[in-house]
């Protein structure tokens, strides 16, 4: 271990171009830099070098003073001058940055000097650039403020439901841990509960998806595209792939994973000996041992998460260490707290904050390892001169995660002295992959019918109208085994629980997508432990300096969505299965 004495903890870097005496009270704090790197002559590539550096450092204090905004409100959904301090810089701050923002795009994609700046990553910085030029429409400023503020009430909403069990007041990620008791009934019991203060508020969280569809649907019309989906792909800078290719995978996934999710189901049917399999079952241990247990507090889980971060590669470890050091992690559940996980970029810094809501679970430490992933990211790319680079597109930010829930798996002795308990866990994790594949199509797919339907333009989008939808399209991506029978009104607005749909909507195929490639870096890392790590770090190094297909490479995976391939990739993850079976 590190000792804490030569831990070297990242200092922000100097502000040249803003000065260190700036604090964000009102947009006139800001504007003189704007006006600034908009009337600045440039008069030689040396310029535009110098200009796309200033820029950069006052879009990173702003991004990162937004961040702290965000963060906090989330760890105290209930405090109004939290929540008023994040919508100051919503209603304020970010109206004006988005209008600057184009005029500064337009002045440097029409630098006579550009064609000058060959070094890696300008390409893909340009072309980001080009496309929010071309979607750019002033009167869409005032909707995504609107949108961005009705996007946060989820999270104040969701971080308030709690549930009383057995005279404890607990909240819902608590609850949850009640799916893995061995008791059916105490299963059910938390199952119903949980499941009824969800639906309790299904009304007003309906409510607000039809508020945040219509302001969306108008975003898309004022920019010139049939629906928000096909303005979304533009907006995310999907260059890479296509609405087809989405439709693809949903296809690829319901022919090569749903068919192993059925065995599965079927399976746990079995070892359970009961005569239906219903929803409280799905969690549960089938031989009736208890939850698995790999951590008892949030420091045990950070402390173990380190050591096993060691186990990879040292370098990873110290950059948790750092990330402790700076009080930069907050990992247990508590009232009052959003709901989820999250990594948060801090541009300036250059360290990650991490967000989740820890209970005892093997969830947990999924969680832990996922997004220690992304900080593992953020870490390999801080000293990227320009802001543009640091952010990489999410196929490859989930790449980071999802590739690092595997990588790390060898090494979850660390959380599991016993090996039986150990291989169960590894167990869990690989058949909840084949679990995750569908509910990422399932998800995915509902997005695409939602916004090709909008409520307000079309008369097949009604509430009634969108359970249905929701059902049909569930349906295709679940097991065939699990019964549902008199919990119809609890399925239907199963969709609500996901967070993506209400505050980063068509963010979540990059799951699917990455997860694909997790599981190519995974097998190079089976296949030559060296070589498959420093393939991971080489392409996450990467940042956003290459186009998506380019960084997959880098890591030695493919960008492939085809049955053929995921059925591929599937028969490894049986492979690993049934080796930990045979134990």
């Amino acid at each position: 271990m590190t000792p804490i004495e030569t831990l070297q903890v990242p200092t922000r870097p100097a502000r040249r171009f803003i000065g260190e005496t700036l604090n964000l009270e009102s947009w006139n704090d800001v504007k003189p830099f704007y006006d600034e790197l908009l009337h600045r002559p440039i008069n030689n590539t040396d310029d535009l070098r110098q200009w796309l550096l200033d820029r950069s450092e006052l879009e990173s204090y702003l991004s990162e003073n937004f961040a702290w905004r965000y963060i906090n409100m989330t760890r105290d959904t209930a405090n109004e001058e939290l929540v008023n301090d994040l919508n100051f810089f919503i209603a304020d701050i970010q109206p004006n940055m988005t209008e600057y923002s184009n005029d500064l795009d337009l002045k440097t994609v029409n630098s006579p000097y550009l064609s000058q700046l060959t070094d890696a990553g300008f390409d893909v910085m340009v072309r980001s650039m080009k496309k929010s030029i071309e979607i750019f429409r002033e009167a869409n400023i005032p909707l995504q403020t609107e949108i961005q503020t009705e996007e946060r009430k989820y999270g104040a909403i969701a971080g308030a439901m709690t549930v009383n069990i057995d005279g404890r007041e607990l909240t819902l990620p608590e609850a949850s841990d009640r799916l893995q008791s061995p008791n059916r009934t105490e299963r059910e019991t938390a199952w119903r509960k949980i499941s009824e203060r969800r639906y309790r508020d299904h009304q007003t969280l309906d409510q607000l998806f039809d508020t945040l569809i219509d302001l969306r649907h108008r975003v898309a019309l004022n920019a010139g595209f049939a629906n928000f989906r096909d303005y979304s792909f533009a907006a995310l800078g999907r260059f890479d792939y296509s609405p087809q290719d989405c439709f693809d995978f949903h296809e690829s996934v319901a022919s090569a994973v749903v068919p192993l999710l059925n065995n599965l189901a079927q399976a746990r049917k079995t070892k359970l000996r009961v005569d239906t399999l219903r929803p409280w079952d799905a969690k549960v241990d089938v031989d009736g041992r208890p939850p698995l247990k790999p951590f008892g507090s949030g420091n045990e889980l950070i402390e173990k998460t380190i050591i096993c971060f060691d186990k990879l590669d040292r370098e990873l470890g110290d950059d948790l260490r750092i990330m402790r050091a700076m009080g930069h992690l907050d990992v247990e559940s508590r009232k009052g707290k959003a709901p989820g996980g999250y990594n948060y970029p801090l541009e300036e810094i250059g360290v990650p904050f991490i967000f989740m809501n820890a209970t005892t679970s093997l969830r947990d430490l999924v969680t832990m390892v996922h997004e220690g992933g992304h900080a593992v990211h953020s870490f390999l790319t801080r000293e990227m001169p320009l802001k543009a680079f640091r952010n990489p597109p999410m196929e490859v930010a989930e790449l980071a995660s999802m590739s690092m829930e595997l990588l790390s798996m060898d090494h979850w002795d660390v959380f599991f002295e016993n090996p039986d308990d150990l291989r169960r866990a590894k167990r869990q994790h690989l058949e909840s992959i084949i679990e995750t594949l569908p509910w990422v199509a399932t998800i995915d797919k509902f997005q695409h019918w939602v916004y090709e339907n909008p409520p307000k333009s079309r008369s097949v989008h009604t509430d009634a109208d969108r359970c249905d939808n929701w059902v049909r399209i569930y349906d295709q991506f679940a097991d065939s085994i699990t019964d549902w029978s008199g919990l119809a009104y609890y399925k239907e607005y199963g969709w609500q629980r996901q967070l993506h749909l209400y505050e980063v909507p068509f963010y979540y195929i990059e799951y699917g997508i990455a997860q694909l490639g997790a599981l190519g870096v995974w097998r190079n890392y089976r296949r030559d432990p060296k070589a498959g790590l420093a393939g991971y770090k080489a392409a996450l190094s990467l940042g956003y300096k290459a186009p998506i297909r380019d960084i997959y490479a880098a890591a030695g995976v493919s960008f492939n969505f085809s049955s053929a391939y995921i059925q591929e990739l599937m028969a490894f993850v049986e492979e690993e299965i049934n080796e930990l079976k045979s134990f």
